[in-house]
């Protein structure tokens, strides 16, 4: 694990334009471990903990604004002048956010599991969300009682006992209080509107089998982006990246081999 502008991240590969993996609410750098291994032989990755997580410091107050603020921080100090953002869940939320405050940055953007917007429009359905995501918690249970009710509930039909072990294991290794935090932040996302804006290349990955970001919100969003390309991997759910990371990887490389040929 290495350190830059107090972010813990994980590093593999070299030359080109650089993709720096953002990971979801119950996720860490390991995460983006399949791609790291696969995509490393090809192109320049990187894969942070999202501040408060791991070794990464934490912010506060815990908003959009800081957290692409904190990454454009985290770039500037490893010398990147435009970066490939992928994201997954929060943390494709997170690089859409940063792509519109700072477009000259990115070069692209591929976004797995994730939305444009927390949620539907009714306040109700944030205050549902949030109970059942800390409904373990506030009865004094712990992350690892959290993560063991949730993650069999967000990955596809087929993940294996493994995936579903390890995604167990991330999110148990969560801080509270971070997990708290990420979570108010992650309810008031709505960037709905403004994704017409955002004019570099798009590649969205969903998983066919996801009831937390549906492919067929997915697929909405791609068709209101200027420039997106839209994929769905039927069997995975939420953690699509690392329950079906071969057909991942294959999607992001044949995207980047298309339209940028020095990756």
């Amino acid at each position: 694990m290495m350190h830059a502008a107090g972010v813990a991240y994980l590093e593999s590969g070299q030359g080109g334009v650089p993709l720096v993996c953002l990971h979801g609410i119950g996720g860490k750098a390991e995460s983006f471990r399949p791609q790291l291994d696969g995509l490393g032989s090809q192109s320049h990755i990187l894969s942070w903990d999202m501040p408060g997580y791991g070794g990464s410091e934490p912010v506060s107050p815990v908003d959009f604004e800081i957290l692409s603020g904190k990454l454009g921080q985290f770039l500037q100090v490893k010398g990147f002048d435009r970066v490939h953002l992928v994201g997954h869940s929060i943390g494709g939320m997170i690089a859409l956010d940063y792509a519109l405050r700072s477009p000259e940055r990115v070069s692209s953007l591929i976004l797995i599991a994730t939305t444009s917007a927390f949620g539907g429009r009714d306040p109700e359905f944030k205050d549902r969300f949030l109970e059942q995501r800390l409904g373990a918690l506030e009865a004094g249970g712990s992350m690892r009682q959290a993560a063991e009710q949730l993650v069999p509930e967000i990955v596809g039909l087929s993940a294996s006992s493994a995936v579903i072990d390890e995604a167990t294991a991330w999110m148990a290794d969560v801080p509270v209080d971070a997990y708290r935090a990420i979570l108010e932040c992650l309810v008031t996302f709505d960037r709905r509107d403004d994704i017409l804006n955002i004019d570099c290349p798009a590649c969205l990955i969903a998983g066919g089998e996801d009831r937390t970001a549906p492919a067929r919100t997915m697929e909405r969003m791609a068709t209101r982006m200027r420039d997106a390309e839209f994929h769905v991997i039927e069997k995975a759910g939420h953690l699509v990246n690392v329950e079906e990371p071969g057909q991942t990887n294959r999607i992001i490389s044949e995207f980047l081999r298309k339209r940028f040929s020095n990756g």
